[in-house]
């Protein structure tokens, strides 16, 4: 795998807050992914309430990870192809009519279901856009610090979106809560569409059908030898980490860990992430980010293997602490997977990488939730574990056979 050189000076998170523009497109998404998580948490109350069927409670939670997918395949390229503020303004426009809907039309759970399937199969053209503008407006080390922040107020808002979702639910009512993440939605809607310029879309002379389009682009990413890997090493060690986190409820189960101890240890992960991607991308010089890589899949992994042995409970909070920090690995990639993709299909591949992400993190639990059935629960996720470990050894493998550095510049790092 083909590592770009980093430039030699590191930019701080003041200099990548201090964009106007970067700040917007930030702080409009930390709004919206807690609002995300309020929804969702929600919904899957009120459903179970209405229905009394944990399946139909869990669809509520899986239900947004396919269709991403899908609509990235079949209208990706619409990323690429309008105005940014206009996409972006109405991609949380629809989030906040289905929102509201939800909350105050009293939709059949089929059609609940459905709904945020549909917001969902939407989802990665908005995202696409924001994703491709904060390229577009952050350069260099600029940008992986700006991923860096994405990520760690991503792990943040998800924790508030459930920890006030739960109140919400409990002094609100289920429909008042899904109101307050409505509320959400259209802030940030409102916010976008009266701060961020109206800048205008690629000048692309593309004609015909935006399926065909977005096939055709996707399928050139995909045949680009260099963004496949990326593509790949992104996607892969954190559905493998998803697959273990979603076997902790059971293996607390099973274990007789004390009420609550769960939630506890559910929390560690995204703590972790927020540590993680703290360190490494503060105080970890951008060459030294992009050589780490495989070292932090590793730590991504190895805490994993010692739940085979059944720990005590304080045991597992700290691995998963541990194992939350080798999420970090992912700022080592983002500067070389940007290089790597055609201008003029950025928006395109943005939407690609989450939906595809997205779509990982919802089969991998599932593989691995299947292996729980034939071995212990703890070995599955020690298999989760492993299966991290050997990634890091293909990304360590790549790494060394992709950098041979000419004599000329050799030590220049």
């Amino acid at each position: 795998m083909t590592f770009t050189p980093a430039p030699p000076r590191r930019t701080t998170y003041r200099e990548v807050l201090s964009d106007q523009r970067f700040r917007l497109l930030f702080a409009t998404r930390t709004v919206t992914i807690t609002a995300d998580a309020l929804r969702i948490l929600t919904l899957s109350v009120l459903i179970f309430a209405t229905t009394g069927s944990p399946l139909m409670g869990a669809l509520t939670f899986g239900i947004g990870f396919l269709p991403q997918l899908a609509g990235s395949m079949l209208l990706g390229s619409l990323a690429d192809r309008v105005r940014p503020r206009r996409l972006i303004a109405a991609g949380y426009l629809l989030e906040f009519a289905a929102a509201t809907a939800m909350a105050l039309a009293h939709l059949p759970v089929v059609f609940i279901l459905l709904l945020v399937a549909v917001v969902a199969f939407l989802t990665p053209v908005f995202q696409g856009a924001s994703n491709r503008l904060v390229a577009e407006t952050l350069t260099g080390d600029a940008y992986v610090l700006g991923r860096s922040l994405s990520s760690m107020s991503s792990s943040a808002a998800q924790l508030l979106g459930l920890a006030g979702g739960g109140i919400a639910v409990t002094f609100l009512g289920s429909r008042h809560a899904l109101l307050l993440s409505a509320g959400a939605y259209l802030v940030a809607s409102l916010a976008v569409r009266l701060r961020l310029p109206d800048l205008p879309a690629p000048d692309k002379k593309e004609s015909g059908s935006l399926v065909r389009h977005s096939w055709a682009g996707n399928r050139a990413l995909f045949a680009d030898r260099r963004v496949r890997k990326l593509l790949l090493a992104q996607w892969l060690p954190s559905a493998f980490a998803a697959s273990a986190e979603s076997l902790v409820v059971p293996f607390a189960g099973r274990r007789g860990f004390p009420d609550g101890t769960a939630g506890l240890l559910l929390a560690c992960l995204p703590v972790g992430m927020l540590v993680g991607n703290l360190v490494v991308g503060r105080f970890v010089r951008p060459a030294t980010r992009e050589r780490l890589v495989a070292v932090l899949v590793a730590v991504l992994g190895l805490p994993l293997l010692c739940f085979a042995f059944g720990p005590p409970w304080p045991l597992c909070a700290l691995l998963l602490l541990v194992t939350g920090t080798g999420f970090a690995y992912s700022l080592g990639l983002q500067r070389s997977f940007l290089d790597a993709l055609p201008e003029g299909s950025r928006g395109q591949a943005f939407g690609l990488l989450t939906s595809g992400m997205m779509t990982v993190q919802g089969v991998g639990p599932a593989v691995f939730g299947a292996a729980a059935e034939v071995v212990s629960v703890g070995a599955a996720i020690s298999c989760a574990g492993i299966a991290s470990l050997c990634m890091a050894g293909y990304l360590a493998r790549e790494s060394r056979g992709a950098r041979p550095v000419p004599a000329e510049t050799a030590g220049t790092g």
